[in-house]
């Protein structure tokens, strides 16, 4: 994501084309375009802090990863306003949420 996909959608997709979702709700266009920054940010902080597995990490990386949970409960509610598979999507984030928030020693820096 922080070396593929964002320069490629923040430098050569069309603004019509873009979507952003945040906590389950999808910006699209311009808004999207203008976040695009901000996301980058947090991929490229992400991807530096595990690579030396930074202690700023934890509990950060667990916080994002509640994030996604929460983001994928809203989103599927929104999109096609079912309750189970917005349960399902958000439990199957549950293991990588409660993993990284149990992982306190491995971020020793």
């Amino acid at each position: 994501m922080t070396f593929i996909y964002l320069p490629f959608d923040l430098f050569l997709k069309p603004v019509a084309g873009n979507e952003e979702v945040w906590f389950g709700f999808t910006l699209t266009g311009w808004w999207a375009k203008a976040t695009e920054p901000l996301h980058w940010l947090i991929y490229g902080l992400g991807a530096y802090g595990f690579w030396r597995m930074k202690t700023w990490m934890w509990p950060w990386a667990s916080v994002y990863a509640a994030q996604i949970v929460i983001a994928m409960f809203v989103w599927n509610i929104l999109k096609d306003n079912n309750l189970i598979a917005a349960f399902i999507s958000a439990l199957i984030f549950c293991i990588p949420m409660i993993a990284l928030w149990r992982s306190k020693d491995k971020f020793t820096g």
